[in-house]
């Protein structure tokens, strides 16, 4: 077999946007027949049909043209994305994974891009590019992925500069005024040095129809990116990649929709007052050093990844002037990652050291009606103000606008490793663990401005003003362990143990109280252990398969639920808070298949079907935990998820050729949150995308594509605050694309 061998070194993204026809992509490890896949996620290159865990990867031609996350987990069973406020996502994988809307909530799902680990939900929005292909490692990943990967991994890289020269430029034009256009160009620029640069620019209007008032607050994009890339041959072993990235977005986030209004699909209610312009910036940096000595292959990855946010919308869902919030945040992270791997007869020795520091603070304002820039005034006061300046008011005039502000620093320090032993001539042992240290500093206040601008603390219940700081320093050891065995050539069965952890941390983004700084207001780590055996094979040359089973023990997950905090003369008032519940479980079987009888055809099919049951036995004071979620499902986790891939081409007179594709979801139902409620709960969907490809001759391709074709309104994620509010998916969409490659 001809190995296709790509360096993939943990990179993810949570946000993919391209243009052209909908990509497809089959759920299996690698295609059968000659072009087998080689991928490096665990820093090695490897077959992925031997590596002895659930993985799924997507080449960057098959996600050409997806335009966000939820095109990407549309190809993937039992992977799900939770996108809010239009900038902001989450992944859950096999059911795990928060659901959350604060910007310092991660995905369970650890998300790098070339390397580089994205701490935030809000990065993991960013612009993407002229991908060269993403792998899904399904199951915690503590060990080389480290924190956050309770769930699994989404790993992303962007094209790599290239020996030989070559460019190509795509433009479409489709539903919603929407105009996409991208290009690259690569090739030699000098002795032993290579170069790449690739740019993207997106405009489309409002795609929700907003019944209330302005069609903006529908979500308008205008987006912007450029990434470059620079490999320097320094010496016959050593090689230096260096990266940058820019992104813009000056759109207008989608507003969300009220469950409790009655409207159409795809349709929404808000306000002018609502309606707020974004201003997103995103970049960062890296320098990847390879180098061959001895008999060790070390890599050292130095990078910096930061962004800046302001952007707010109205949040209450409703026409009338109710609350409508806005962000401005920073953030910046620096990282280390240094490895070296070895090899000997019977044996392969990983060992490394993984170093990052980062620092977030954000202003985060509610308010009514029209807004004073410079005093911060709202013109009325924003539901249940009243109830949250204290006992003892600081002014006689009514409080109208909330403002919080957080700040967090985090050092983080781990040391890690994996040995691969042959136990005999056809069965290997993997073990590896991996040393955790963390700092977390977080600090910030809760304050209430005043119509006669008067600004004071929070005091809501008198259980004291709403600031204070907090430092969680912890410790923790993941560690994962394999067996595999291969029978033939084209059958290998394994049965595999992982640990994976998300960080805890801090309440701060409503701070309505001091014991959100306190250790009663801090929320814990999660943790999984998971279970896995599997079979990966092929029959002849037409048909690859892959079955896993697997069971995972979820130790106290995160969740957004009601906090009950006691007051000082009696009774309880509750918060919305980040928190965790006592446990649950999960467990699944999955199927794939990708079957090709001849060049012209291919068949892609998966499905998984997923058990997850919360098991709460405790109540907080004054709650009523157990009785609200006890028993429930994992948010997002659907019993049952199932995609289709089909691609045909067919050779036209003329040397012309004509592609066929369609890409098919079916998703279960499942619910926004822990609560498991009925009127949180999205019924099953099914999504299709389907798209023509005519090669007219060498290097042109036109192209016509539809995505969301069975016109499917879903709920995106969801969160309460007045009423329950919903992010919607986007309408059918129809493009024709030009391709151009050199």
């Amino acid at each position: 077999m001809r190995p296709v061998v790509v360096c993939v070194q943990s990179v993810g993204l949570a946000a993919l946007v391209g243009v052209g026809a909908p990509a497809l992509a089959q759920e299996v490890s690698g295609p059968a027949g000659d072009d087998r896949i080689v991928i490096t996620a665990t820093r090695q290159a490897e077959d992925a049909s031997d590596i002895p865990q659930s993985i799924v990867v997507l080449s960057g031609d098959q996600l050409a043209g997806a335009d966000g996350a939820e095109d990407v987990v549309q190809r993937l069973v039992g992977v799900q994305a939770a996108i809010s406020n239009g900038s902001q996502t989450t992944f859950q994988i096999r059911g795990v994974g928060a659901v959350d809307h604060q910007a310092l909530t991660p995905s369970a799902a650890a998300v790098h891009v070339d390397g580089v680990f994205l701490a935030t939900n809000v990065q993991a929005s960013l612009l993407a590019y002229d991908l060269d292909r993403v792998e899904v490692l399904k199951g915690p990943q503590g060990t080389i992925q480290g924190r956050n990967a309770s769930s699994g991994s989404i790993n992303f890289i962007t094209a790599l500069p290239t020996d030989a020269f070559e460019a190509y430029a795509e433009a479409s034009y489709g539903s919603f005024d929407r105009l996409d256009v991208r290009a690259a160009a690569s090739g030699p620029i000098g002795e032993g040095a290579r170069g790449r640069i690739a740019v993207r620019a997106l405009k489309q209007g409002s795609t929700l129809e907003n019944v209330g008032g302005p069609d903006d607050a529908g979500g308008v994009r205008d987006e912007f990116g450029v990434r470059g890339a620079l490999a320097l041959d320094l010496s016959p072993d050593v090689v230096l990649l260096l990266r940058g990235h820019v992104e813009t977005d000056q759109g207008i986030n989608p507003a969300p929709l009220n469950s409790t209004l009655a409207l159409g699909d795809h349709q929404i209610s808000v306000g002018a007052d609502g309606v707020q312009d974004t201003n997103n910036r995103f970049y960062g940096a890296s320098a990847e050093l390879t180098a061959n000595a001895g008999d060790w292959r070390i890599v050292s990855l130095s990078s910096f990844e930061g962004f800046g946010q302001d952007y707010g919308f109205d949040f209450d869902g409703q026409p009338a002037a109710i609350a409508n919030l806005s962000y401005d945040r920073a953030y910046w992270q620096v990282a280390q990652e240094l490895y070296g791997r070895t090899s000997w007869d019977g044996g392969d020795l990983l060992i490394g050291l993984s170093l990052s520091s980062d620092d977030f603070t954000q202003d985060y304002l509610i308010w009514c009606g029209q807004l004073n820039p410079t005093t911060l005034v709202g013109s009325c006061a924003y539901p249940a103000a009243a109830a949250r300046v204290g006992p003892t008011p600081a002014s006689t005039a009514p409080a109208v606008s909330l403002l919080t502000r957080i700040a967090q620093t985090r050092e983080m320090a781990a040391l890690y490793s994996v040995v691969d032993l042959e136990l005999g001539p056809q069965t290997t042992l993997t073990l590896g663990g991996r040393y955790t240290m963390e700092n977390i500093d977080g600090e910030g206040f809760g304050q209430h401005i005043y119509a006669d601008g008067v600004r004071a603390l929070n005091n809501r219940g008198g259980l004291g003003l709403a600031q204070g700081a907090n430092t969680i320093d912890e410790g923790r050891f993941t560690g994962m362990a394999a067996l595999k065995h291969r029978f033939s050539d084209d059958l290998m069965t394994y049965v595999s143990f992982g640990q994976g952890y998300k960080s805890g941390g801090f309440n701060g983004e409503v701070a309505n109280n001091a014991t959100h700084y306190q250790d009663e207001g801090l929320f814990g780590a999660e943790t999984v252990d998971a279970w896995e055996v599997g079979l990966k094979g092929a029959l002849g040359d037409t048909l690859s398969f892959e079955a896993a089973a697997f069971w995972q023990d979820y130790d106290a997950p995160q969740a957004r639920i009601f906090v009950s905090f006691p007051l000082p003369g009696g009774g309880a008032i509750t918060s919305n808070s980040l928190a965790n519940l006592d446990a649950a479980t999960v467990q699944g079987v999955e199927l794939s298949a990708l079957w090709r009888p001849y060049d012209a055809l291919e068949i892609g099919a998966a499905v998984m079907a997923l058990d997850t049951e919360i098991e709460q036995t405790t109540d907080a004071p004054g709650g009523t935990n157990v009785a609200t979620f006890d028993g429930k499902p994992l948010p997002f986790a659907s019993d049952l998820s199932a995609t289709l891939h089909a691609r045909h081409e067919w050779t036209l007179p003329g040397d012309m050729q004509l592609a066929l594709e369609m890409n098919a979801k079916h998703q279960g139902e499942y619910f926004l949150d822990a609560e498991g409620r009925a009127d949180r709960r999205q019924g099953p969907i099914t999504l299709l995308d389907a798209a023509a490809r005519l090669r007219l001759f060498a290097g042109t391709e036109l192209s016509l594509w539809g995505r969301n074709l069975l016109d499917e309104d879903y709920a995106l994620s969801g969160y309460g605050f007045i009423g329950y509010d919903t992010f919607r998916s986007q309408p059918t969409t129809w493009g024709v694309s030009v391709r151009l490659d050199w």
